[in-house]
């Protein structure tokens, strides 16, 4: 599928949430300047044709460095990506380690691991992309990745404070509003959930844009913050940007010493019993080198120089 952008509005709007997960507080008055966006999120399709014309190589597709990683064994150091793998039954949801497998081989040509393949996938959303993926993928298509501002902008799609990028209601039996886990988490999905779906596949929010809910997060530009907090209480910041690399480390795996960026979103895993993320407020850090089975990106139009 080709690039098609969508032009969002100038705009003032209110950022985050007070009623939900403590990264999404306070919630704020933010201005954005008027800019393009995908209106899909980047396909296998056209992620192969960045590829064929550049040759890259993802890191997912890229040997570990042994010295990054002193005393791991070389079988650890395999070129792989983490993994969706459906448990067994029911498990405890504490314990993301259940669902989650490092899988050598696994990329985004190879999905599921070396013997999956894109093959009647090509208009899905491209996934196990890191940071320098998307990166890469924008600066050849002479696109930017979006601020997380810019992000949750166009997915509130103009409504403002609502929870869902389609609005306050929760889905009515029956609608099927976006691409998230519905069934038992982890392991039993209902018919049709439980992994990506071709873009497009969902009614487009109020700018037309799809997928800003569910199928897969989204990279934005911004460094980690653990809230808003920092969002000023006198005016509404125009264009604001998150941290720095340092202050996004996570202070509670110190032995991961990864700068992390915001993602956006929610995907297909997200289940109301363990990851009510699927709403535009919603953020999470994730580290800039690791790609997985639900994370994607879409592109934004590159920033002004006073933007």
């Amino acid at each position: 599928m080709a690039t098609e952008l969508r032009q969002i509005p100038a705009q003032l709007f209110t950022m985050g949430s007070d009623d939900h997960y403590p990264e999404e507080k306070p919630a704020h008055r933010v201005e954005v300047d008027a800019f393009g966006i995908e209106t899909h999120q980047v396909t296998n399709a056209r992620y192969a044709v960045f590829v064929a014309d550049t040759g890259y190589r993802t890191v997912a597709e890229r040997p570990l460095d042994a010295d990054q990683f002193p005393g791991a064994p070389p079988e650890n150091l395999r070129a792989g990506s983490m993994v969706f793998t459906p448990t067994g039954g029911p498990v405890d949801l504490r314990h993301l380690n259940q669902w989650w497998t490092w899988t050598p081989g696994a990329d985004w040509r190879h999905p599921e691991g070396p013997h999956s393949s894109i093959t009647g996938r090509e208009d899905h959303p491209v996934v196990h992309i890191a940071h320098a993926d998307a990166r890469a993928y924008a600066d050849w298509a002479g696109l930017d990745l979006p601020s997380e501002a810019q992000w949750e902008a166009a997915a509130r799609g103009g409504l403002e404070h609502t929870r869902f990028s389609w609005g306050d209601e929760e889905e009515a039996t029956g609608q099927r509003l976006a691409n998230y886990w519905h069934g038992d988490f982890p392991w039993r999905p209902e018919p049709g959930y439980g992994a990506t779906t071709p873009v497009g596949t969902f009614a487009p929010n109020p700018y037309g844009l799809f997928d800003m809910t569910g199928n897969v997060w989204e990279w934005t530009e911004d460094w980690y913050t653990e809230n808003h907090a920092g969002a000023p209480a006198c005016c509404a910041p125009r264009n604001p940007r998150g941290g720095t690399a340092q202050a996004s480390l996570d202070a509670r795996q110190p032995q991961f010493a990864v700068p992390r960026k915001v993602i956006k979103g929610g995907s297909f895993l997200c289940a109301d019993s363990y990851c009510r993320r699927y709403r535009p407020a919603a953020r999470r850090p994730h580290m800039i080198d690791t790609g997985m089975s639900h994370i994607g990106f879409r592109c934004v139009t590159v920033r002004s120089a006073d933007g």
